[in-house]
């Protein structure tokens, strides 16, 4: 797996209410837990950020790394943007956008900009594109597939506990990802404003943390 191959997912064009999505869904936070994405970026949010500050999540989902941000960070503000609705029983001090988060992202203000598993959704010029709009971000910490043998093998040996969307899924989301020094080339980061580093995990996850000079 050279190079990045995306294909369409099942999940983005189902139902949010069909049984098989809400299997998805069940799936995908066993699987955000065994990466350990929401542990990490908690992790590194809490080394470098001051007390006061305010967190932006593209694709919030479900609101429950937003949920987590906030317990974490009390007096932070915390904003989600995603395409589905704002999430019954989702603390009313978490703001909310709904809608494409190329549209909305323009008109909201924060010092943190992350996301888990998000970008490897889109191609090199919507990348491109959204590096341009995340220039207004002092800290960018994002958890995304990582592209390769052993992330695939791993995938393989999770089907008999996950639903059929996702074992089809998975291994998309896996061909789509990233290896290191491949996000911030796409997203157009500059090495001469933004201090970048990344790592890759053993379970199958590359971080990139963005923090301007």
């Amino acid at each position: 797996m050279h190079q990045r191959l995306l294909t369409a997912e099942i999940l983005d064009t189902m139902d949010p209410f069909d049984p098989r999505a809400m299997r998805s869904r069940h799936d995908l936070r066993w699987i955000n837990a065994f990466l350990g994405n929401e542990r990490r970026i908690l992790r590194e949010l809490h080394s470098h950020q001051p007390r006061q500050f305010s967190i932006v999540e593209l694709g919030a989902g479900e609101g429950i790394l937003c949920t987590r941000l906030l317990k974490k960070f009390p007096q932070a503000t915390v904003t989600g943007l995603d395409l589905a609705p704002r999430p019954s029983g989702l603390a009313e001090s978490i703001n909310w956008v709904r809608g494409d988060f190329f549209e909305t992202l323009q008109e909201i203000k924060g010092d943190t900009c992350i996301g888990s598993l998000i970008l490897h959704h889109f191609p090199e010029e919507s990348l491109r594109q959204l590096g341009l709009l995340l220039g207004r971000f002092q800290r960018l910490v994002f958890c995304e597939p990582l592209r390769g043998r052993l992330p695939m093998l791993l995938s393989r040996f999770a089907h008999p506990f996950i639903g059929e969307v996702t074992r089809h899924d998975m291994p998309a989301s896996i061909r789509a990802g990233f290896r290191a020094g491949e996000l911030p080339a796409l997203l157009g980061l500059d090495p001469s404003c933004w201090e970048i580093l990344e790592s890759e995990s053993g379970r199958g996850t590359v971080t990139m943390v963005a923090s301007r000079h």
